[in-house]
């Protein structure tokens, strides 16, 4: 089954050029909305993969919606598009565990990496913006982690105990085990007790 997708802009001509790219992509947009409080209607009634929000918008901003998901614990990932190139943005789109954050100028040509990266549980932000603010990029090693490798480290980062993951998750703790041994692989880290809780606590920032 196709991607689900929601999308909300109050600027008819860029929603219209989103759904029309979206759809070209084979993307499934199932609705459309015009202001923040329908995107959050939208949002809690179809429970889409993806949300894909105007930060400026009548009623509720992007931002304010994507509040409101993580207040109802909604499994949509949030991405925000915008012209603004803020810090005060970027901290709160962090906080807010949202996945995407793109320019609106850069918002065509970004958007297919944009969400093949939020599939994969992982964050997206525009180069553009991360260079203008001089913060780091991704570290490339998050890049090589599956989506399952990647919520391991969110537990990590959450301080839950690999007893706590295989509840969580429905698997066995040896399969947790497992799955970290994979990370340390491929984070090229040491076999030392504690070395993936250092790495994560040390990159926090680049893991939802």
């Amino acid at each position: 089954m196709s991607t689900s997708i929601i999308i909300a802009d109050d600027h008819p001509l860029i929603l219209k050029g989103l759904n029309d790219f979206l759809l070209e992509k084979k993307y499934n947009v199932i609705a459309s909305a015009k202001n923040g409080k329908e995107a959050i209607t939208l949002i809690k009634a179809h429970q889409p993969d993806i949300a894909i929000l105007d930060i400026q918008m009548p009623m509720l901003s992007g931002l304010q919606v994507a509040e409101q998901c993580k207040e109802a614990q909604l499994g949509t990932k949030i991405i925000i598009i915008t012209f603004e190139k803020s810090e005060e943005i970027y901290r709160k789109a962090k906080t807010l565990g949202i996945y995407g954050y793109i320019l609106k100028e850069f918002a065509i040509a970004e958007l297919e990496t944009c969400i093949a990266n939020v599939l994969n549980e992982r964050q997206y932000f525009s180069p553009e913006l991360m260079q203008y603010l001089e913060i780091k990029e991704t570290p490339e090693e998050l890049k090589e982690l599956t989506a399952t490798e990647m919520k391991i480290l969110k537990r990590i980062a959450n301080n839950e105990t690999g007893v706590m993951m295989a509840e969580a998750m429905h698997v066995s703790v040896r399969t947790v085990e497992k799955h970290k041994s994979n990370i340390i692989k491929k984070l090229n880290l040491n076999q030392k007790q504690n070395s993936l809780v250092i790495w994560v606590k040390e990159n926090e920032d680049y893991i939802i």
